[in-house]
């Protein structure tokens, strides 16, 4: 089974920002994650639309957009238009998911769903047919470098027979202090894309780290 794995651009070095979006563009990664936050929905703001669209000017693998914000719909059309492949919203954050998840592959994304550590895998039953990525978050969103939570395999393992269950396509992504300790104990629960900032940005030799995790 092919394993993805998405740098997440939070952990990266801002002041060298297209030197480390080059460096993965060499390395075995397949895509890039880029956490959206508004300071609202998380206690902590990260990347503006101007930050993005540079981003995306240098990146030479899909964007995949994780929007920690209220009322994602607003930017639908703006992120699709900034080149987002992928664009992820929060469970907690939409009152009309369906239309939501609609929209985004309207404007030709991939449609992603997001639920935070203390959301139960059962309230996407009902729509897992209509997600192409489901993200779990494994630490509480907002900031980077947290400690990974242990009851997140559990999570997986039930989300991964739910969409078994209801022949979904959907992917299992994992967001939060993601390394290869954890690594193959995901994977081995039924998760598809591990989301990693820290281990691969702070590592001495970020090319190999991706490697270890591809491996696991």
């Amino acid at each position: 089974m092919a394993i993805y794995i998405a740098p997440s651009l939070l952990a990266a070095d801002f002041a060298n920002l297209q030197r480390d979006i080059e460096m993965i563009n060499d390395s075995a990664a397949q895509w890039f994650h880029v956490d959206i936050m508004d300071g609202v929905f998380v206690p902590n703001i990260s990347f503006g639309m101007p930050v993005v669209k540079a981003i995306a000017q240098y990146a030479t693998k899909p964007l995949d957009v994780h929007l920690m914000i209220t009322q994602p719909e607003r930017y639908i059309k703006t992120f699709a238009d900034l080149g987002a492949a992928h664009l992820t919203v929060h469970y907690e954050a939409c009152p009309h998911l369906h239309r939501t998840l609609q929209e985004i592959k309207a404007n030709g994304m991939k449609a992603g769903v997001a639920i935070n550590p203390h959301t139960p895998i059962d309230l996407l039953k009902d729509i897992i047919k209509d997600i192409d990525i489901v993200l779990v978050m494994s630490v509480n969103p907002g900031f980077g470098g947290q400690s990974f939570i242990e009851h997140t395999f559990a999570k997986v393992t039930q989300l991964k027979k739910m969409i078994v269950d209801a022949k979904s396509t959907a992917l299992i992504e994992i967001d939060g202090g993601v390394s290869d300790v954890n690594a193959k104990q995901l994977v081995a629960a039924g998760a598809d894309a591990l989301v990693a900032g820290s281990y691969i940005f702070k590592s001495s030799d970020p090319i190999k780290a991706v490697a270890r995790l591809l491996s696991s």
